[in-house]
Parts: structure tokens; C-alpha cells; sequence
């Protein structure tokens, strides 16, 4: 009597079972960061958008060569430029549907080096280093503020239970965001000359603040929370074309603009998402008082 072959199981790589079948954050964090897995490798439409994170990555690290240089508004603005840049791999990723693995991990290292290590080492070598010690302490703390906000996206990514992203939010300051936020006194500085703006204890508490804010568990508004109205939408192209303009014409005064509206947002975002959380609260209250559907099968 013949026996069967038993059957083996596949063998699986050490560690394979705390690995998540989908990883990765997306450019934007009010995406959906999941991504299938690389299986076959990298594939060549993949391409485009990991490029446009790679120039991203190189953006925000040749800002760091002007600041050497002490030429500070090409450093800057190179940052703001990654920004862009970031704002927009995963989009295109998204259109020519090739999410991978690897663009995945990429954009967040990008992201660490671009929006972290970058504005620190810039701010440290235009304001902080006349204040070395606790100016370098506040340039470390930014950048590892940055890099664990990052890691607990990717750490998250894969949570069914995510209140803020659920209700069209984020949790704390996105990273791309924070660099602009850091950046606000030099945009004033730039346009002004005011030595207030680069006072190295003024500038030490600026980023210590913007650091902690990027780690924060608050609800912080994304894309997806703004639900303008029909009758204003028409209104607010023309806004955003004169935004658009006055970026061109006066890049340093308008990016203050935006960064201290955001910061004026912040409160709004906050009672928007209180009243949500009231409205689930009651929701599940009146869920759990209501009484079970007549006619049901008893055991």
C-alpha cells in the first residue's frame, strides 16, 4: 500500500510573519499608503514617479550646499522645491497605477532627508549656530521629530482603526508642511531684514515648537477635510490663480502667508474634528440603545 507524500509546507524567511503584506507611505498622507508588494521587481512605469522623488531627494540635499555657501534664499527655496516635488510622485503614481514597495520605502527616506535633516542643517548654519549648544539640540530635535512622524505613518499604514484618516484628517503636522512652518522666519527675515526673525533663542524655540507639533497626536486638516461650498468654488479658482501669481511675484511674503494661515487653521481644524467625534459618540450610543430586530432566531 503506497503512502501519500507528505505534504511541506513552504518555508518562510526568518522574521517573514512581521512583515505587513502592504507597507509604504504615499507622498501625501491623506492617500491611501498601501501598496502591493514588488513581487517581480520594479517595474518600468514605476519609474516616473520614483524619479520625481529621487529629484526630491536631490533638491532638498543641494539646498544643503548653498547653505555652506551662506546663500540662503537658493537653499530655502530648493527645499520648498522638494516640497513640491514630494507633493506630487505619488500622484503620479497613483494615475499610472504603480504604487510599489520600493517607491514606497524611497519616499520616505526621501522625506526624512528633504523635510528633517535638510531645514535643520540650513536653519542651524543661518540662525542656530550662534547659540551652539541648544540651538544644535532644537536642529536634532527637528530632525528626529521628522523621522519618527514618518515612522509611525509607515507603522500605522495598515491600522483599520484610524480615527483622524477615517474623518479626513491627519495626526500632527505633516513633514513637507513643517518644513515650510520652520522655515517662516526666514521668509519674514528675507523681506524685512529685521535681525528679530534670526535671533538664534527666537529661532530654537520656533523649531522646538514646529517639532513637536510634526509628532503631536492632534487632527490637523488635509485636502480631504475641506469641503468648500458650490457657490464660492468658482471664487476661490480665481483666489488660488492670484495665490499662484503672488508666489511668483513675491515668493518670500507669500509663503509666510500660507504658513501663518496654516497656522491660524489649526484651532478650526481642531474644533471640526471635535464636533466629528461628538457626532460618532452619539451615533454609537444610540447604535448600542437600540433594541434587537423583532422576529430574530433565538438559540
Amino acid at each position: 500500500m503506497s503512502v501519500p507524500p507528505r505534504k511541506v509546507p513552504p518555508r518562510k524567511l526568518p522574521g517573514a510573519r512581521f512583515l505587513p503584506a502592504r507597507l509604504g507611505p504615499k507622498a501625501a498622507e491623506d492617500e491611501d499608503g498601501r501598496v502591493q508588494g514588488d513581487g517581480g521587481g520594479l517595474s518600468l512605469r514605476a519609474m516616473l514617479p520614483n524619479a520625481v522623488t529621487a529629484a526630491a531627494l536631490c533638491s532638498g540635499l543641494t539646498g544643503i550646499r548653498f547653505a555652506i555657501d551662506a546663500q540662503w534664499g537658493y537653499a530655502v527655496a530648493l527645499v520648498v522645491l522638494a516640497g513640491v516635488l514630494d507633493g506630487i510622485d505619488g500622484r503620479i503614481a497613483r494615475l499610472l497605477n504603480a504604487q510599489s514597495r520600493f517607491g514606497a520605502e524611497l519616499d520616505s527616506l526621501a522625506d526624512s532627508l528633504s523635510f528633517g535633516v535638510a531645514p535643520a542643517l540650513i536653519l542651524f548654519l543661518w540662525s542656530l549656530q550662534d547659540l551652539p549648544r541648544f540651538g544644535w539640540f532644537a536642529a536634532l530635535a527637528f530632525a528626529i521629530c521628522c523621522a519618527l512622524r514618518l515612522a509611525r505613518f509607515n507603522a500605522r499604514i495598515d491600522m483599520d482603526n484610524q480615527p483622524h484618516k477615517s474623518a479626513g484628517f491627519l495626526t500632527g503636522v505633516p513633514a513637507p508642511v513643517g518644513a515650510g512652518l520652520a522655515f517662516t522666519p526666514f521668509y519674514l527675515w528675507h523681506e524685512t531684514g529685521y535681525a528679530l526673525f534670526r535671533d538664534p533663542v527666537l529661532m530654537t524655540a520656533w523649531l522646538t515648537v514646529i517639532a513637536v507639533l510634526m509628532i503631536s497626536n492632534m487632527a490637523t486638516l488635509s485636502w480631504a477635510a475641506l469641503r468648500p461650498r458650490r457657490a464660492i468654488r468658482i471664487g476661490l479658482i480665481a483666489v488660488i490663480g492670484l495665490a499662484f501669481a503672488a508666489l511668483l511675484l513675491e515668493p518670500w511674503w507669500t509663503l509666510a502667508a500660507i504658513s501663518i494661515s496654516y497656522l491660524a487653521l489649526m484651532p478650526y481644524g481642531l474644533v471640526k474634528y471635535g464636533r466629528i467625534k461628538r457626532r460618532r459618540r452619539l451615533d454609537a450610543k444610540a447604535a448600542a440603545a437600540q433594541p434587537p430586530e423583532q422576529g430574530a432566531a433565538h438559540p
